[in-house]
Protein backbone atom coordinates (compact mmCIF):
# COMPACT_ATOMS: atom_id res chain seq x y z
CA UNK A 1 0.00 0.00 0.00
CA UNK A 2 1.23 3.88 -0.66
CA UNK A 3 1.38 6.71 0.97
CA UNK A 4 -1.50 8.14 -0.63
CA UNK A 5 -3.46 5.49 -0.55
CA UNK A 6 -3.13 5.03 3.15
CA UNK A 7 -4.07 8.69 2.96
CA UNK A 8 -6.78 7.95 1.65
CA UNK A 9 -8.63 4.64 3.39
CA UNK A 10 -7.68 6.78 6.35
CA UNK A 11 -10.02 9.35 5.44
CA UNK A 12 -12.44 7.29 4.09
CA UNK A 13 -12.77 5.51 7.78
CA UNK A 14 -12.54 8.99 9.36
CA UNK A 15 -15.28 10.63 7.57
CA UNK A 16 -16.91 7.38 7.96
CA UNK A 17 -16.80 7.38 11.65
CA UNK A 18 -17.79 11.03 11.91
CA UNK A 19 -20.82 10.35 10.05
CA UNK A 20 -21.70 7.18 12.33
CA UNK A 21 -20.81 10.02 15.74
CA UNK A 22 -23.26 12.63 14.08
CA UNK A 23 -26.09 10.61 13.34
CA UNK A 24 -25.99 8.95 16.86
CA UNK A 25 -26.05 12.16 18.22
CA UNK A 26 -28.68 13.80 16.08
CA UNK A 27 -30.95 10.65 17.45
CA UNK A 28 -30.15 10.88 20.95
CA UNK A 29 -32.35 13.91 22.54
CA UNK A 30 -29.86 15.00 25.46
CA UNK A 31 -26.81 14.75 23.28
CA UNK A 32 -28.40 16.98 20.90
CA UNK A 33 -29.35 19.35 23.36
CA UNK A 34 -25.99 19.33 24.04
CA UNK A 35 -24.78 19.88 21.27
CA UNK A 36 -27.06 22.39 20.61
CA UNK A 37 -25.73 24.35 24.07
CA UNK A 38 -22.32 23.87 22.89
CA UNK A 39 -23.30 25.26 19.83
CA UNK A 40 -24.35 28.09 21.30
CA UNK A 41 -21.41 29.18 23.78
CA UNK A 42 -19.20 29.10 21.00
CA UNK A 43 -20.85 31.47 18.70
CA UNK A 44 -21.53 34.03 21.83
CA UNK A 45 -18.33 33.39 23.33
CA UNK A 46 -15.55 31.94 21.72
CA UNK A 47 -15.40 33.26 18.10
CA UNK A 48 -16.15 36.61 19.36
CA UNK A 49 -13.31 36.70 21.86
CA UNK A 50 -11.12 35.05 19.10
CA UNK A 51 -11.81 37.75 16.32
CA UNK A 52 -11.32 40.78 19.29
CA UNK A 53 -7.55 39.29 19.56
CA UNK A 54 -7.43 38.90 15.96
CA UNK A 55 -8.41 41.96 15.21
CA UNK A 56 -6.11 43.57 18.01
CA UNK A 57 -3.43 41.83 17.00
CA UNK A 58 -3.74 42.73 13.37
CA UNK A 59 -4.07 46.41 14.25
CA UNK A 60 -1.12 46.48 16.63
CA UNK A 61 1.10 44.74 13.31
CA UNK A 62 -0.22 47.64 10.88
CA UNK A 63 1.54 50.17 13.02
CA UNK A 64 3.31 52.30 11.29
CA UNK A 65 6.89 50.33 10.20
CA UNK A 66 8.99 53.14 9.60
CA UNK A 67 8.77 54.39 13.04
CA UNK A 68 9.87 51.08 14.41
CA UNK A 69 12.63 50.42 11.58
CA UNK A 70 14.55 53.99 11.94
CA UNK A 71 14.80 55.27 15.03
CA UNK A 72 15.82 59.10 15.77
CA UNK A 73 19.31 60.23 15.81
CA UNK A 74 18.33 61.50 19.28
CA UNK A 75 18.21 58.29 21.11
CA UNK A 76 21.92 56.97 19.56
CA UNK A 77 24.92 57.09 21.55
CA UNK A 78 27.49 59.77 20.44
CA UNK A 79 31.56 58.74 20.69
CA UNK A 80 32.81 61.75 22.36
Amino acid sequence: MTQSQAEKTANVVIGAAAMGAAYYVLKTPPLRRLVWRLTAVALTGFIPAWLTQEIRASWDASAAPAAVAQPSRATQARAV
